[in-house]
């Protein structure tokens, strides 16, 4: 494993700035987000530069019940030896739930939710983890997610279910020290005590980044500064430790270059200031660390009826975030709506992002009809797919109001719905007419 040094994590709307940004050792990509035969020119002259690239999956659901799916670790595979990566990331996170184990519909959370910290889920994550491992050309580092929510009933902390977890797969860690406050402002739990249960020869790298509190819940946003509490976390970290690689997250709300320059040289300061308290070499990041992660013994199976299991309770956990079931006996109802309508909001945004048209077809009245579909009508396939649903779903209720709005959105779906876009030609014509007969 090679060390990493001081990164950004590189967006295409900032993919001008990264390039000029003084010190950038590395990149990290979100994996789904390129494609393998084309990848944009800014990373392509990056890696010309000697800038290392790593992609980072954001859809594998590693702790979810069901095993890793075979066309989406393929495709991770693809992405990391296209960039020529030294490793790829995932989370310990599910993001979607239902389907077989439970004999119920699929669903898709379109967010990373968190794991329950008990054996079943552990089982379950390690036996993921090593399928995984065992079909990705380079080694794998899983990171710690952030969370709204806790699950009752849990029977391990947050550093004794990652120690566990590299004890017994050998995985390496990516550390988001922004997450550790996050879980210390909506959970209570101790970033210190999580740090000094952690196996720290396993960190791969740091994330850092920014957020907002709002009415006492820690909001992981990637679109405000990073605070100084994370930045202390981070002292903390490399007081232990020196981490292989720290790299500034921003997904949102991207500030002028300078800003984000001056974010970085506080990350560095942070490294810093944590190596001269521990008596080390306060030397370059990339002059320090190891990604480790020992060698693992062979993970057993998991425990019969832990998929099961698993899939039951997250199933429900995710049914009453995304669809409006009941929430499950012993979550705090207060946080789990919290959760809700924070996917609901993301839902909402995403959906912009993928179809851009919608908003202006829809105006102001956009979000408020998106937000009204969401709380009963659950994404099940993606968001290129929720698009489509939510604009049949307007549609057949008769919207919107606008005459001219709602023939904009049925030609918007006739066109985006089909196999591919639609010609000009009388037949087309007609067989789209067909299919508008009852919408």
């Amino acid at each position: 494993m090679r060390r990493l040094g001081t990164g950004i994590g590189w967006r295409p709307e900032i993919a001008d700035a990264v390039e000029r940004l003084p010190g950038i050792d590395w990149v990290e990509v979100v994996a789904e987000n390129v494609c393998p035969g084309h990848l944009p020119e800014s990373l392509l002259r990056l890696r010309e530069r000697g800038v290392t690239v790593v992609p980072h999956g954001v859809s594998l659901g590693l702790g979810g019940a069901d095993r890793p799916d075979e066309a989406r670790l393929t495709a991770l595979a693809e992405r990391a030896e296209a960039l020529g990566s030294p490793l790829v990331t995932e989370h310990i996170a599910f993001v979607r739930a239902g389907g077989p184990l439970t004999a119920s519909p699929r669903l898709e959370a379109g967010h990373l939710l968190p794991v329950p910290r008990t054996r079943d889920a552990l089982d379950v994550l390690c036996e993921n983890v090593r399928i995984a491992q065992d079909a990705l050309p380079v080694p794998l580092a899983v990171e710690n997610i952030a969370a709204l929510f806790s699950w009752p009933g849990e029977e391990l902390t947050e550093g004794q279910f990652l120690s566990e977890l590299v004890e017994r797969t050998g995985v390496r860690l990516l550390i988001d020290v922004a997450n550790l406050h996050t879980n210390h402002v909506n959970r209570g739990e101790d970033p210190a005590e999580a740090l000094a249960a952690l196996p720290v020869e396993a960190i791969a790298y740091v994330h850092v980044a920014g957020g907002f509190e709002r009415d006492g819940v820690w909001h992981d946003s990637h679109a405000h500064p990073v605070p100084r509490p994370v930045y202390d976390i981070l002292t903390d970290l490399a007081a232990r430790t020196a981490p292989p690689g720290v790299l500034l997250e921003r997904d949102e709300n991207f500030p002028e270059p300078a800003e984000l320059e001056r974010e970085l040289t506080s990350i560095r300061d942070a490294v810093r200031a944590g190596r001269e308290r521990a008596g080390a070499d306060p030397a370059p990041l990339a002059a320090q660390g190891s990604a480790g992660g020992g060698d693992a013994t062979v993970a057993p199976p998991a425990r019969p009826g832990a998929r099961e299991r698993l899939a039951v309770s997250q199933a429900a956990v995710l049914s009453s975030l995304v669809a409006g079931t009941p929430v499950p006996e012993g979550f705090d109802r207060v946080r789990m709506g919290v959760q809700a309508r924070a996917l609901a909001s993301k839902r909402a945004d995403v959906v912009a992002k993928v179809a851009p048209e919608l908003p202006v077809i829809l105006g102001e009245g956009y979000r408020a009809a998106f937000l009204d579909y969401a709380r009963t009508r659950p994404m099940t396939a993606g968001y290129r797919r929720d698009a489509l649903d939510f604009a049949a779903h307007l549609l057949d209720a008769g919207g919107p109001d606008n005459p001219a709005s709602r023939r904009r959105l049925r030609e918007w779906w006739l066109d985006r719905s089909g196999p591919a876009p639609r010609s000009g030609g009388r037949v087309a014509r007609t067989a789209r007419k067909v299919l508008l007969r009852g919408v």
